[in-house]
């Protein structure tokens, strides 16, 4: 409902698929209450948690960066009702997990904008990438 806020949202659905003949990844539809899952992943226990979100990091529309977990809370889009660093620290916390954070920079994230073409873009890369690297073998991720 606030244009490219949806970006996370649609790569997590975009995987979907791939997800549900796999009992090794969770994909985790956050909205904007991702704190809301948090019983979930740690049952999961994971070695890792990426988020994927819109961001306001002053980068190109569309494009995509690594975002380190203490500057989020500058870089986010703050439609959260908790801070992502916040969870990041949580997950870090009680799962002992490793948290990254993936931006896309976002164009709109006005009430009642559709995802625009430059975000839509960026969710269809990431998906391709990740799906790319989860049919490779265990172990020969190398620098992907």
């Amino acid at each position: 409902m606030n244009g490219d806020d949806a970006a996370g949202v649609l790569v997590v659905r975009s995987l979907q698929v791939i997800c549900e003949k796999r009992n090794d990844l969770l994909l985790v539809e956050g909205g904007i209450a991702p704190e809301n899952f948090s019983g979930q992943l740690r049952r999961f226990k994971p070695d890792l948690v990426l988020m994927v979100d819109a961001a306001d990091f002053g980068g190109e529309p569309g494009e995509v960066s690594w975002i380190e977990p203490g500057q989020i809370d500058g870089f986010s889009a703050s439609t959260h009702s908790l801070p992502p660093s916040m969870l990041a620290d949580f997950l870090v916390h009680e799962i002992g997990c490793e948290v990254c954070f993936l931006g896309i920079q976002a164009v709109s994230l006005e009430f009642g904008q559709p995802l625009s073409g430059a975000v839509r873009k960026a969710c269809r890369q990431i998906t391709s990438e990740v799906k790319k690297n989860l049919s490779r073998p265990v172990g020969s991720m190398g620098d992907a």
